[in-house]
């Protein structure tokens, strides 16, 4: 696999899993409330079981991701980047911020573009 390819998938990866510590560990923290643009540390409570869970998937998306490359597995890792794909655009679109798309869908999408016309 081109190193390319290899580098996007890592980066990816790499997101994801900081997506989970944001998600899972920092929600409630000043980093968290920040990132997120949270209202308010009380509204920050309340949705952190609810944020700790979509951090939990997207630390799946960063194993599976990392787990297909390992296993050169072709269809396993188009499945996974289209999965995060499919996530960043929906998070754009019903967040209304599309810098989310940027972040997340973007560098998966020039991944999948490079395996397919590798």
């Amino acid at each position: 696999m081109n190193n390319i390819i290899t580098i996007l998938i890592f980066f990816v990866a790499l997101e994801h899993f900081y997506f989970l510590t944001l998600e899972m560990f920092l929600w409630t923290k000043p980093k968290g409330i920040k990132t997120f643009g949270l209202k308010s540390k009380s509204y920050a409570e309340e949705t952190k079981v609810l944020a700790a869970n979509q951090g939990l998937y997207n630390g799946f998306l960063a194993l599976g991701l990392l787990f297909a490359h390992f296993i050169e597995s072709l269809p396993f890792i188009c499945f996974f980047l289209g999965c995060v794909i499919v996530a960043g655009v929906y998070g754009a679109f019903s967040t209304k911020k599309i810098k989310l798309f940027y972040v997340q869908s973007l560098p998966a999408i020039l991944a999948l573009l490079l395996i397919m016309f590798n």
